[in-house]
């Protein structure tokens, strides 16, 4: 996706690309919203809302969320930068 998405606020764009990076990052890991739930303290419903955009993480929450994968939490803003600004080559 490019930061300049017609129709879509940047701040939207990166809650829904948050939301996908998430998703990957759980999917990866194996395991369910659920479980990423209990590990994180978050509700299931809370990391749906997330992974769907409709939220929007605070830093603490991105902290806590990156333990529970046991990913650093740089790689989960990493992520979502590659897809805001894709690196040229």
């Amino acid at each position: 996706m490019k930061k300049n998405t017609p129709g879509i606020p940047e701040y939207r764009l990166i809650e829904k690309l948050f939301g996908q990076v998430l998703q990957q990052l759980r999917k990866e890991c194996g395991v369910s919203q659920e479980e990423l739930g209990f590990e994180s303290g978050y509700h299931r419903t809370y990391i749906s809302q997330l992974e769907r955009g409709k939220k929007s993480p605070s830093l603490q929450t991105i902290f806590q969320l990156a333990k529970a994968l046991k990913v650093e939490p740089s790689q989960i803003v990493e992520r979502i930068q590659t897809l805001v600004a894709p690196r040229s080559k």
